[in-house]
């Protein structure tokens, strides 16, 4: 078989087509499964909800950021999936003992994109990736004809609270922000800084606040909190997957910002 290297440059050689798969990221799971490799998935985590019956039918081996090495080497895998945000390199570290270990790093849609692209190559499953390739690629034309023209809007993405956390750059939801026609306030403060909600007008008075449906749960007292220290700023529940899931997932995103955005309104 060819070589293959990873998003961070690792390179790997294979004998044959891994067939003993463990996805430690969610929207990565998801992925594989929709290239057709359910059978060849063994291990996932406690958070990989997506399609649900997998919780039922595959080990869970625990979390993104905490994992049961173990239980990990009991499913003899030939290849373990990895994210560089998801994941700790001490978990990358550890886990390279047991199999190879194959690591992505998704910022843009086109990271995206590649991902989908040696997944299709390493699993020998080209003709699956290259059609969710087109799909996704036609309904982002589809989407960035849809929103052209509308008003830029200055945005936050909140995505923790005790302490306050919000996306700023670098990271799969900034790129969605850019997507959707928003400005990121936060874009030029570091990836997923800590923020003092009593600075939200003097920081860049927004006219709309996101809070994420993840990974913390706001509630509405939390949207009441937020909106005090706005010049009236519309506080916006959203679907955090939409924003922050990369893989498959990305698809149906386009169909839910059309969604968010005749919300918001002009």
């Amino acid at each position: 078989m060819p070589d293959f290297t990873d998003q961070l440059g690792h390179l790997f050689q294979f004998e044959e087509t891994p067939k003993r798969i463990v996805s430690l990221v969610p929207s990565q799971t998801e992925l594989l499964y929709d290239l057709g490799l359910e059978q060849e998935i063994v291990g996932i985590t406690k958070f990989c909800v997506h399609p649900f019956h997998l919780k039922s039918t595959k080990k869970i081996v625990g979390g993104t950021k905490k994992v049961h090495i173990e239980k990990i080497r009991l499913l003899q895998p030939d290849m373990i999936i990895c994210n560089k945000e998801e994941n700790t390199l001490e978990i990358v570290e550890a886990l390279r003992d047991i199999a190879p270990v194959w690591v992505t790093n998704i910022v843009t849609l086109e990271d995206n994109l590649e991902m989908i692209r040696q997944f299709g190559a390493l699993f020998n499953r080209r003709t699956e990736a290259r059609k969710w390739i087109d799909k996704i690629n036609f309904a982002q034309r589809e989407f960035q004809q849809f929103v052209m023209g509308r008003p830029i809007r200055k945005v936050a993405y909140f995505i923790w609270k005790d302490p306050w956390m919000v996306a700023g750059n670098d990271n799969f939801i900034d790129e969605m922000l850019q997507l959707n026609g928003f400005t990121n306030i936060y874009a030029n403060k570091g990836r997923y800084p800590e923020v003092h909600i009593q600075k939200l007008r003097i920081q860049g008075d927004p006219e709309i606040v996101f809070l994420s449906s993840e990974p913390y749960p706001f509630k509405e007292e939390d949207a009441f909190e937020v909106g005090r220290f706005t010049h009236h700023a519309k506080v916006v529940f959203v679907d955090g997957e939409m924003f922050s899931w990369y893989g498959s997932r990305v698809l149906k995103s386009f169909a839910y910002f059309r969604q968010l955005q005749n919300r918001i309104g002009d």
